[in-house]
């Protein structure tokens, strides 16, 4: 009992380094680390030392306060369980390369838009009497199309390039790739 009356006051980071069995320097890096403060009682000491290592044996904090092998091993795992499912989505077919999609898709857009270009030769050709403010309009609402078949190509693909960014962003800060020896 004697002990526990003496903790109720303010020890050195020697006498307490006795009393837990370490080194006086690690009470120090105990101190450094936030764990405990100086100016606390023994006591007080104690149990912050105490959850210190429950949270350690719990697996909710690694020794230098980080995650610890549990939680690196737990990263690992769905880092590669996520590539796994990327590659089983593009052997399905679900996904493709950004280069390829965007090449096919600039290519189809191409084709739209020369096909667009072409209209009023044809109409010319094949329509000889169409008036030419029914030709204008035509070409008006054609045009038109043209310009909003662009701009909503351009805008779809810069969506999806933000969101496949803002995914990568989310994985990178949500699981660190470590290497585990076993």
């Amino acid at each position: 009992m004697k002990v526990i009356g003496a903790l109720d006051v303010v020890i050195s980071q020697a006498d307490f380094a006795d009393l837990i069995g370490v080194s006086e320097a690690r009470v120090s890096q105990l101190v450094s680390e936030g764990v405990i403060t100086r100016g606390e009682t023994g006591r007080q000491w104690l149990l912050a030392y105490c959850e210190r290592l429950r949270d350690m044996a719990a697996g909710r904090m690694g020794a230098e306060g980080g995650l610890d092998l549990v939680q690196e091993r737990a990263a690992l795992a769905r880092s590669q369980r996520v590539a796994q499912e990327l590659k089983n989505a593009v052997a399905r077919g679900e996904f493709a390369p950004i280069g390829l999609l965007s090449d096919v898709l600039g290519a189809a857009s191409s084709a739209v838009v020369d096909r667009f270009e072409q209209l009023d030769a044809a109409l010319r050709k094949e329509c000889p009497d169409l008036q030419e403010t029914a030709r204008m309009a035509i070409h008006k609402v054609i045009t038109s199309a043209r310009n909003e078949w662009i701009r909503s190509t351009a805008s779809l693909v810069e969506a999806q390039l933000a969101e496949l960014d803002a995914e990568a962003d989310d994985d990178q800060d949500g699981a660190l790739a470590v290497e585990l020896d076993d």
